[in-house]
């Protein structure tokens, strides 16, 4: 997630080009919008809340930032245990089905936490399937003659979120085994020492910390789930102090406090990268040498591994297809909505998928091949700072931009309402949306210019070519690629992305996370099953991407 340093690395990649200025100015300008949003935070932040923070902090601020880290060590705790588990299941042993259940685990990722919780709602409560089932095995007539835990609470924020976001350790883990050199291992096993906690654990440490930091940064971020399930946490805070109180000041002051929370995690998942090297072609032999299950643990191990799966993904994938279905039949044959009305969403979800996607991979490339190629600092350092806006809560990123559309009112609506768009709120959704991804394009074309054979730009200066036309002809045609897998990335995180468009879109641009998360709000489970099986459908598609280049290391 720290672009810095592919920037680092990327100094060596080819020779660089003096004397372009107008081009480091174009980038350091667009460097800089993407920052602004961020800045203007700070901005409201030192203005006059009219004493509503203080009352903040004698009332609900403690229960805002104890949710918060409560939620952060729930989840925390359970993606470690989970992926580190499974992670080095699949790297040391060998047992039936290994490869697709390595590939499986995986697949709890292309579900949005905030749909997993409504289909576990309907799941698990009162009137669903698993308590209806309970009640006419023992008899039960009513709540009271039985305890049943209650889903919409911070243990069934855990819960949910946990077994969602489990895929970003194990995938770290995973890759930080891998990349353990094997005399370790080999030393272990002469002096008989358990390999997992003497010579994994420690030496897969930093990796694991980089994967959790990003977890973390996803709980502090999430919204839908936190929302649904009533547990106040600072992001919950923002959008209630913004939007009910109306205190955009107080609202930008409690996002000061959440930003803090995730520069600390930002500085652990650099250090957990920089220490794991993660993204450095190892050297000599490395990864866990592989032993053969026996007997009884031939089972138990996918067992093991399954479990998260069906946790993850297979239940509410199922639970979200039996409330589409039922909704269907229960309607005689048509939905309890109009038709038009999903595919409306679909149109808007496309739209602003597909705007976005050029809007960002153009901006990535851009900013990351003159990064890359001209030799300026500041120009580097902008670059890498305009990247971070994914660790950012969607509810304090849109109140950044919204708060820099009002300080630039006059000059917004003479640049956007002549041009006849919906509203001037659909650039700022598509400004919101650079700011947030910007890291998917930007980091995509510098590990993409890193591994372009060195000699070919040299070559292209040689021969008289200026840096513009060797852009075009050799830096763009070899970094398409990995620009067209960054892009298939960006188009599922718009399509799932729920605050930033709920916020920010234009009246009655639903797009399909907006029209779930409407349905859910509302207590229509069932209603809002099939724009969330879409969703879901759609966010398979990085997965699958993700397992085909794990498919090269199994």
């Amino acid at each position: 997630m720290q672009p810095s340093g592919f920037l680092q690395s990327a100094k060596t990649v080819a020779p660089r080009w003096d004397g372009q200025i107008w081009l480091s100015a174009v980038q350091i300008t667009l460097s800089l919008i993407l920052l602004s949003p961020i800045a203007v935070i700070f901005v409201l932040a030192v203005g006059d809340s009219s004493d509503l923070m203080a009352h903040l902090i004698a009332t609900v601020l403690p229960l805002y930032i104890g949710n918060t880290l409560l939620l952060m060590v729930g989840v925390g705790s359970v993606a470690v245990i989970t992926g580190v588990s499974t992670a080095w299941i699949v790297s040391r042993y060998d047992f039936p089905w290994r490869r697709l259940l390595a590939l499986m685990l995986i697949l709890p990722a292309a579900i949005p936490a905030y749909i997993i919780a409504y289909a576990y709602t309907g799941f698990l409560e009162y009137a669903g399937p698993v308590q209806s089932g309970l009640r006419h095995i023992f008899g039960f007539t009513s709540s009271r003659d039985y305890w049943f835990p209650q889903i919409r609470s911070l243990g069934g924020a855990i819960f949910v979120m946990g077994f969602v976001l489990y895929p970003y350790v194990f995938l770290f883990a995973k890759s930080g085994f891998g990349l353990i050199s094997s005399r370790m291992f080999e030393i272990g096993l002469m002096s008989g020492r358990n390999l997992f906690t003497t010579v994994a654990l420690p030496f897969g440490r930093p990796a694991i910390i980089a994967g959790l930091a990003l977890v973390l940064m996803e709980v502090v971020a999430d919204f839908g789930t936190v929302d649904f399930f009533a547990v106040e946490t600072i992001s919950l805070g923002v959008f209630n102090v913004w939007l009910g109180m109306n205190n955009i000041t107080a609202a930008a002051q409690l996002s000061v406090l959440a930003l803090l929370l995730v520069v600390g995690l930002l500085l652990a998942e650099s250090y957990g990268r920089r220490k794991s090297g993660l993204g450095h072609p190892p050297s000599g032999k490395t990864g866990v040498p592989r032993r053969q299950a026996t007997g009884v643990m031939r089972v138990v191990l996918p067992v093991v591994c399954l479990v998260p799966v069906v946790i993850g993904f297979v239940i509410p994938f199922l639970v979200l297809v039996q409330f589409s279905l039922a909704d269907f039949i229960n309607s005689g044959g048509n939905y309890n909505y109009s038709y038009r009305q999903i595919l409306n969403a679909v149109y808007y979800t496309l739209t602003a998928a597909g705007i976005g996607v050029v809007v960002i991979s153009a901006s990535g490339m851009l900013i990351g091949i003159i990064a890359v190629f001209i030799p300026l600092r500041l120009g580097r350092l902008l670059a890498s700072m305009s990247a971070v806006g994914y660790a950012i809560p969607g509810t304090i990123l849109a109140l950044g931009v919204l708060g820099l559309s009002q300080s630039m009112s006059g000059i917004w609506a003479a640049i956007f309402h002549p041009l006849g768009l919906l509203t001037a709120s659909l650039p700022l959704l598509l400004l919101a949306y650079a700011v947030r991804f910007q890291v998917i394009g930007f980091g995509a074309c510098l590990a993409a210019s890193q591994h372009m054979p060195p000699t070919l730009i040299p070559a292209s200066r040689v021969m008289g070519h200026g840096f513009v036309p060797s852009m075009q002809r050799i830096t763009i045609p070899l970094i398409r690629p990995t620009m067209f897998v960054a892009a298939v990335l960006i188009f599922v995180d718009i399509v799932k992305e729920l605050p930033l468009t709920l916020l920010l879109r234009p009246i009655g641009f639903d797009t399909l996370a907006v029209i779930t998360y409407q349905f859910a709000h509302n207590e229509q489970i069932e209603q809002a099953a099939l724009p969330a099986l879409i969703i879901v459908l759609t966010g398979i598609v990085p997965v699958l991407i993700i397992q085909h280049a794990l498919n090269k290391d199994m």
